[in-house]
């Protein structure tokens, strides 16, 4: 899928993709789900062609890699090695399904040994997940965090036997080629950018809008507030935020926060919803207050199934992906790294977007 021209990027993210400088596989195949989140289980699969991840470039690390040399540790046969895998989330979001999808079935088509956990949303538990997995015996990390902060427990841990981790979809605060090898994942910030200026162009750019935020505590929210405050401000300054509130990423959240909204502000011109579970949230809100599809315009970030069916119903009018089919990625940066040779501390990966033009078309490379 082509992302469109009205959703632009930055020059950031027209660097070439050497600049990864780890021979990384570029183009990823995807999974669609899972059967459950317990140890041992597989995946079914389904090819998508390209709508699996393709890495864009190095960002944010300035073009940084590592090497074992420089993080610690030892040369390994991937194929020999125990991967751990720490889901953060309830496999309940379609996002998380995906992800977790994707790990298991590539490790399948490795015949790599996966060793997984669950956190359930809480991170206290993600944390001693992850020191479980290392306790079981571990060689290698994949990590989606819940948090960004107090990593420490387990940064210690795995630095003691120079265990090499790799982060995907939302960064630790820690040092790369310090406590962590590689961090994976989308330009949080573009894609901010790139919903707000869907929104200016859905509204006109004038109107009161509202942002549904994402879970505290991670740079993703973060991120993706500042990159669509910034693009509003600096592109549609009669485009005014008029209330803010965390649907925590969360469906049930999102409706309820989104029937509060409708409430204190009638006359709502758009809302921001920074996942497409509060996105479709907003939506049942809005039928059930009576109201007509695009009476309020919503622009969400993920790319799952059920928020570009909404665009094709008339309920959403823009959905920037946000790609979690890591699987491929994520385990040819270890097999990279293992081999000695050098990858970047930071991976950008590509993501698309769905308006009117491209959903009805689209759908079937949605998650």
């Amino acid at each position: 899928m082509k992302p469109t021209t009205l959703l632009s990027r930055t020059s950031a993210r027209t660097l070439a993709a050497a600049g990864l400088a780890a021979g990384l596989v570029l183009t990823a195949g995807c999974a669609k789900s899972e059967d459950d989140a317990s140890d041992g289980g597989s995946a079914s699969s389904q090819d998508q062609g390209d709508a699996g991840q393709e890495a864009m470039s190095t960002g944010g690390g300035g073009g940084k890699t590592c090497a074992i040399g420089a993080y610690g540790g030892k040369k390994l046969d991937l194929a020999e090695a125990t991967v751990g895998f720490s889901q953060s989330e309830k496999e309940a979001n379609p996002f998380r399904i995906a992800e977790t999808a994707s790990i298991r079935a590539e490790a399948e088509k490795r015949g790599v040994k996966l060793l997984t956990a669950n956190a359930q949303s809480q991170f206290s538990k993600q944390i001693s997940d992850v020191q479980d997995l290392i306790a079981k015996g571990a060689d290698l990390l994949v990590i989606a965090p819940l948090n960004s902060d107090g990593w420490e427990p387990v940064l210690r841990a795995a630095g003691a036997k120079h265990i090499p981790i790799v982060t995907i979809d939302r960064k630790i605060n820690a040092t790369a080629c310090k406590d962590y090898v590689s961090f994976i994942g989308s330009d949080f910030v573009e894609q901010g950018k790139r919903a707000a200026d869907r929104m200016i162009e859905t509204t006109g750019g004038k109107g009161k809008i509202a942002i549904l935020l994402g879970a505290a505590g991670n740079n993703v929210t973060t991120e993706r507030t500042k990159g669509f405050e910034d693009r509003i401000k600096e592109k549609a300054p009669e485009l005014k935020v008029v209330f803010k509130q965390t649907g925590e990423f969360a469906r049930e959240k999102g409706q309820q926060v989104t029937e509060q909204l409708i409430q204190s502000k009638p006359d709502i011109t758009g809302i921001y919803a920074e996942n497409d579970e509060m996105g479709l949230g907003a939506v049942n809100a809005l039928k059930g207050a009576g109201k007509k599809a695009g009476a309020v315009k919503i622009v969400t970030i993920d790319g799952t199934k059920g928020a570009v069916r909404g665009i094709v119903d008339g309920w959403i009018d823009g959905v920037v992906e946000s790609n979690p089919r890591f699987g491929p990625l994520a385990f040819q940066t270890l097999d990279t790294f293992t081999k000695g040779r050098k990858v970047a501390q930071d991976i950008v990966i590509k993501d698309n977007a769905y308006t009117g033009k491209n959903a009805e078309s689209d759908l079937g490379k949605a998650y």
